[in-house]
């Protein structure tokens, strides 16, 4: 199975809790405060591998999550920080915010990589709160939350040729003869339904990566048949080989079908350098042969005869594109990326307040459900501090709009008390 586009969930670590703790060693006098801050939550990153082919693996796991950084221990020992999440993608993968529509990376070289999602900010201990007027500070901070966010993964197969024809051209049959590629073969429509790639030897050594494309019909940019899925495939190729079939009634309005195909789809595909393959010629006679190989002419410089199926002029032909490849520089394809500022924005301080019942009023929010979760509703010190925040956050001044009077009980997490003016 061939997977070309998937949505993944991530969310990246939240920061650990810093504590509030002091030094008990029996012969240090006032010890002091020794709460330790909490560990930076994991980040995750999308990082392009060549040894991955397809997006087929999210389609099994689509949510992916970076581990929490640790809460912070006594003695100042601060928490460990969570372990960051590296996520492999297929070089050519385009990523894309699903909230916004921004495209934020075009992964297209091996080992490039983004920062998809950062770890929350871990809490300070009640160590850090420390100064010559406030020795014995009794709060700490709660870490920052992760970042969630859903992304679209697109792939754009990075090839060096691609090739073009109708369906049952026999552009599976020369991938398989030219390279190591073992594409399904069969005698009808639509037979390959996933691009295939194949790798060809050069005389020298090296080699380059042909691409098998889904048959194109007419129509197809406007999405009939296959073709209209795979046609982004083919425009990072340095340049395009039309297999054209000599069996079938006018091979001529069949290349001229595709072409048109190409130009609905983008005027930049249109452009594309080709190379015309005439194929089959062992099932068809000479004159025919000759016929179509003068029409093509008319049109293109750069035509073979050849067969697939036998091998007839397929070294030859195989010799002139390897040539190409050395002279054709992979094209430069601009994909507009936008600055990704929702990688690093931990901000979670927006909360709500509503009403559950006549006297009872409920406020919820990330930053101020943590806060919450280290305030110690014993300790006077701690409620002074959460009682600043809240009012420099506004949130005495939505209670207000949100009709609360004096007496009405105001909860928040596992804090609870009665409203006064």
């Amino acid at each position: 199975m061939f997977l070309d586009k998937a949505k993944i969930k991530i969310l990246s670590g939240k920061g650990g809790n810093g504590i509030v703790a002091w030094r008990r060693e029996k012969y240090v006098d006032k010890g002091g405060p020794a709460g330790g801050n909490g560990g930076k939550g994991g980040d995750i990153y999308l990082i392009a591998d060549r040894d991955i082919s397809t997006l087929m693996d999210f389609q099994f796991q689509s949510v992916f999550k970076a581990e929490n950084g640790e809460n912070g221990y006594i003695k100042t020992q601060h928490g460990r920080c969570g372990k960051d999440l590296y996520i492999k993608v297929p070089v050519g993968t385009i990523v894309k915010d699903c909230s916004t529509g921004k495209i934020i990376a075009d992964l297209n070289d091996e080992g490039q990589k983004i920062l998809a999602a950062q770890g929350g900010r871990g809490g300070r201990g009640n160590a850090c709160f420390a100064t010559p007027q406030k020795r014995a500070p009794q709060y700490c901070e709660p870490g920052e939350s992760g970042i969630e966010r859903t992304l679209e993964l697109e792939l754009k197969l990075i090839a060096d040729v691609g090739l073009l024809g109708l369906p049952n051209a026999g552009k599976s049959t020369f991938i398989s003869v030219v390279s190591s590629a073992k594409p399904k073969i069969a005698d009808y429509p639509f037979t390959t339904i996933v691009p295939n790639l194949g790798v060809v030897r050069k005389d020298s050594g090296d080699g380059f990566v042909i691409a098998d494309i889904p048959g194109l019909i007419e129509g197809a940019s406007e999405g009939t048949g296959l073709g209209h899925e795979f046609l982004r495939h083919v425009e990072r190729c340095r340049f395009l080989i039309h297999i054209v079939d000599l069996t079938l009634e006018n091979p001529l309005q069949n290349y001229k079908i595709i072409n048109e195909e190409l130009k609905k789809h983008s005027e930049t595909l249109s452009n594309v350098y080709q190379v015309i393959a005439l194929n089959k010629i062992d099932a068809v006679d000479e004159e025919t042969k000759q016929k179509y190989y003068n029409e093509f002419k008319k049109l293109s410089r750069d035509v073979f005869l050849i067969s697939a199926a036998t091998g007839e002029n397929i070294k030859e032909f195989m010799h002139f594109v390897s040539q190409k490849v050395d002279e054709i520089p992979k094209p430069v394809i601009k994909v507009d990326v936008e600055y990704d500022d929702a990688a690093k924005d931990n901000d979670d301080s927006s909360y709500s307040v509503y009403k559950v019942d006549k006297h009872t009023f409920v406020v919820e929010g990330g930053k101020i459900f943590r806060l919450a979760n280290v305030t110690d509703g014993r300790n006077t010190e701690q409620l002074y501090r959460f009682q600043n925040i809240l009012k420099s956050m506004g949130v005495f001044d939505a209670l207000k709009a949100a009709g609360v009077q004096e007496g009405d009980i105001v909860k928040i997490g596992h804090l609870e008390f009665d409203y006064l003016y």
